[in-house]
C-alpha cells in the first residue's frame, strides 16, 4: 500500500484546488453533525450545523450552514441525561413539522412507564447525525 502525504494538490493544468473531492464515498459521508445541551442550550461541537433555536417544551430546530440539496436527508440521533436510569432519553424527529432544506425540527423524550406516554424531557446531551444530498 502507498501513501501520498502533500501540502498542496494542483490540477493537471498546474492551478491549485479546492478540497479534495472523493465523490465514490460522498454520498456514504455525514453532511452535517452536531453534540448539544438542550439544557443550556449550547453547541458543544459540530460540522455544518449553524444554530440550534430553542422553541421550548424539550423542542428546537437545527438550522444548516450550508443547505441540503433536497429534503431527502436522513436524520439519526439520541439523547440523554447524565443522571440514573430513568433519566435516559430518547432522540424523536418531529413528525408535526416540514423539513427544508435549510432546517428541521425535532423534541426530546422519555418514554414512560404508561403505555405509550412520551414525556417531553430536554436532555443535557443530543447527538445528531445527517446523511443526504
Amino acid at each position: 500500500m502507498s501513501t501520498i502525504k502533500a501540502n498542496t494538490l494542483l490540477h493537471s493544468d498546474g492551478s491549485t484546488t479546492t478540497q479534495p473531492s472523493i465523490p465514490a464515498l460522498d454520498q456514504r459521508m455525514a453532511k452535517a453533525w452536531v453534540t448539544y445541551n438542550h439544557q443550556t442550550p449550547a453547541i458543544l461541537d459540530s460540522y455544518n450545523i449553524s444554530s440550534v433555536t430553542d422553541r421550548g417544551s424539550a423542542k428546537g430546530t437545527l438550522n444548516f450552514t450550508t443547505a441540503m440539496a433536497n429534503t431527502n436527508y436522513c436524520v439519526v440521533g439520541n439523547a440523554h441525561d447524565g443522571g440514573g436510569e430513568d433519566d435516559n432519553r430518547s432522540f424523536m424527529h418531529s413528525n408535526n413539522t416540514t423539513e427544508t432544506a435549510s432546517a428541521f425540527d425535532f423534541y426530546t423524550g422519555s418514554v414512560s412507564n404508561l403505555v405509550g406516554g412520551i414525556i417531553a424531557n430536554e436532555a443535557d446531551h443530543l447527538s445528531v447525525i445527517v446523511f443526504g444530498s
